[in-house]
């Protein structure tokens, strides 16, 4: 029996990392895969529970390492992207080890990300989280107060680019009330949930 891979994706800020928290608290069956990071760690985050942080040099090692080794299985990462000029990525071993433990696994990462983990998983579930509208994103991402000016205006640039992509992902969840975020969320894993034991 193999497990399920549940993608969260969507722009930064508009509550990815809330919604994933908050659905682990509630599903301690899941488990979540921690992505790597070549961006600063922020005041309050704690290296392999958020992110695993790397140095630039770091993240190029492995992204280098995989290229040079055809075989998947030794590969570090299963997905990469650069994206606000940083690397972030999904190490490949812990997610191909929960899924052959028959356990289900939620990655909160980028569009980018998202759509490449969808070639190599088709039966992935994307969950692409939406915001109300661009004013209420960009007052979230004010509102975290870890950017500065330059980097929200280049993280709303980039969230305009992959609203228009949205269509092209399994479900879009519009997060304007979190626990109707979150219930929706829910039917949709139990309704996946409910189709593979059909299967």
């Amino acid at each position: 029996m193999t497990g399920h891979i549940f993608i969260i994706t969507g722009p930064s800020g508009v509550g990815k990392g809330t919604l994933c928290s908050l659905l682990l608290q509630q599903n301690p069956e899941f488990s979540l895969s921690v992505s790597a990071t070549s961006r600063p760690m922020r005041q309050g985050e704690v290296h392999g529970v958020n992110y695993y942080f790397k140095t630039r040099e770091e993240f190029q090692a492995m992204i280098e390492h995989d290229r040079n080794h055809p075989d998947p299985v030794r590969h570090h990462l299963l997905e990469w992207a650069v994206y606000n000029d940083h690397f972030y990525g999904t190490p490949r071993q812990h997610v191909e080890a929960t899924l052959q433990q028959g356990r289900k696994v939620f990655l909160e990462i980028e569009t980018q990300g998202a759509r490449l983990v969808k070639s190599k998983f088709p039966a992935a579930c994307q969950i692409f989280i939406a915001p109300p509208d661009m004013q209420e994103l960009e007052r979230r991402l004010r509102g975290r107060g870890t950017e500065d000016e330059a980097s929200i205006q280049n993280r709303l640039q980039i969230a305009r680019q992959e609203l228009m992509e949205q269509k092209h992902f399994d479900h879009v969840v519009v997060n304007a009330n979190l626990d109707e975020s979150l219930n929706e969320i829910r039917r949709i894993i139990q309704a996946v949930n409910e189709q593979a034991l059909s299967i």
